[in-house]
């Protein structure tokens, strides 16, 4: 299996790609790739090449594109996913997790119960977007996901949202009007989606009235509580099965 790289500028085009630093840093450096071995590489927008480098400079590496490889297809329905900025690492889990199951959009917020300080720190969106491009490499997807800084609720409420946005509610809150993910099958697809996650404390009551009164479909997974690190990929592991989870 050939190690891969990400070039976002890659042009097919012209049949050679340039490394960015990072990038060239760890093929040079870290995986000591040299002038005529192969790799892959793709631009982060779903187009991947085998390639043979040319030239591998510790800043600097050109690679000479030889034949498309054929990448994983993306998911039916794009989807986004709102999460509630979470503390410490578990928030890069939820990223990378993210990334892997072929999350389109990653889009933190900030709750009434969220415990980061500093939660849109612009380093903080950085480093998720390193952790989604890692992971994106690692599980041989050909598209990296977006990843925003965070913002408030209330902003992303009054922001354009997908076709059907859907605020997954925790078992303890369940108030009997939320719908089930299997529920959803009986459900013309959407053209795209948005899940919304909470923090570790749950929704509070005024977050859960402003999401459906701005359009948003209470929806539940179940009745066992979940760590908040992991509900995503429970969710969006779930939705792939409902939605079907490649393009035909």
């Amino acid at each position: 299996m050939l190690p891969r790289f990400l070039a976002p500028t890659l042009d097919p085009d012209t049949g050679v790609a340039v490394l960015p630093p990072d990038e060239s840093h760890h093929l040079t450096r870290v995986l000591r790739i040299a002038a005529g071995d192969e790799v892959a590489v793709f631009d982060g927008r779903g187009h991947e090449f085998r390639a043979r480098v040319l030239k591998a400079g510790r800043d600097m590496v050109r690679l000479a594109l030889l034949a498309p490889i054929a990448a994983i297809p993306n998911p039916t329905v794009p989807l986004t996913l709102v999460h509630a900025v979470l503390k410490g690492a578990k928030m890069d889990d939820v990223v990378r997790d993210a990334a892997m199951m072929g999350v389109a959009r990653v889009e933190p917020i900030v709750t009434a119960r969220t415990g980061v300080k500093r939660a849109s720190s612009s380093k903080l969106a950085e480093r998720w977007r390193r952790v989604a491009i890692a992971s994106a490499k690692q599980c041989r997807r050909a598209t990296v996901p977006e990843v925003v800084a965070a913002r408030s609720l209330e902003t992303w409420l009054s922001s354009p949202k997908p076709a059907v946005s859907l605020l997954l509610v925790e078992p303890s809150a369940a108030a009997g009007d939320e719908t089930s993910l299997r529920a959803l099958q009986a459900r013309e697809t959407p053209a795209s989606a948005a899940v919304m996650i909470g923090p570790e404390g749950g929704w509070a009551p005024e977050e859960r009235k402003a999401a459906v009164a701005a359009g948003c479909l209470p929806v539940t997974l179940g009745w066992l509580t979940l760590r908040a690190d992991v509900v995503a990929l429970a969710a969006v592991a779930a939705l792939s099965v409902v939605w079907g989870d490649t393009q035909s």
